[in-house]
């Protein structure tokens, strides 16, 4: 599946965009707009994006897990080292335990910063975003690209096609600007 990204500047193109892509077989689910403007998305009854678009949760809970991995795996071994207990044999799934519940705190914790932090993929189109512009992600199956790219060059030239994403789930890849690498088929 690709994700495909274009600005248009105002919120009738944005619509118009959104209808014609319906009209060659993109449903609502594969089609999101990011904007400042959601008063008037859901005005014009424009699907917007989701938290998972918008927002570092994942990574950020992502990064959390794995520190708070670590921080278990590094307080278990104080444990052992230590042994504040004596002599008297911890069982391993107490250690099992600790590690797991550092873990989890750390994705929790790491989630709590990704709620107060723009998503790393739109880090590029920040400044399109507040200038007010609307950024389109269009999600095909690889055969269906060259359709909706074919489309939109036809009837829409105003919509800017600034980036093709193999897939925007994966929290830790980077999308490219296609005016840092030209898109294939554009």
């Amino acid at each position: 599946m690709k994700c495909i990204y274009f600005l248009t500047p105002t919120i009738a193109s944005t619509d118009q965009v959104s209808s014609d892509l319906h009209a060659v077989g993109v449903k609502d689910f594969y089609l999101h707009v990011i904007s400042r403007d959601h008063a008037g998305l859901k005005r014009h009854q424009i699907h917007s994006s989701n938290y998972f678009e918008t927002l570092d949760v994942l990574r950020d809970g992502f990064i959390g897990a794995a520190l708070g991995f670590l921080i278990g795996l590094a307080g278990i071994g104080l444990l052992m080292y230590a042994k504040p207990f004596g002599e008297h044999v911890v069982p391993a799934f107490v250690y099992a335990i600790l590690v797991g519940a550092a873990t989890l705190f750390g994705a929790w914790e790491g989630g709590l910063v990704g709620i107060d932090s723009e998503h790393k993929k739109l880090e590029k189109f920040h400044d399109d975003l507040a200038a007010g512009k609307y950024l389109i992600l269009v999600y095909v199956r690889k055969h269906r690209e060259q359709v909706v790219l074919n489309m939109m060059r036809e009837k829409h030239p105003d919509a800017e096609l600034v980036a093709i994403d193999s897939h925007y789930v994966n929290p830790f890849s980077t999308v490219t600007r296609v005016s840092d690498t030209q898109a294939p088929g554009v």
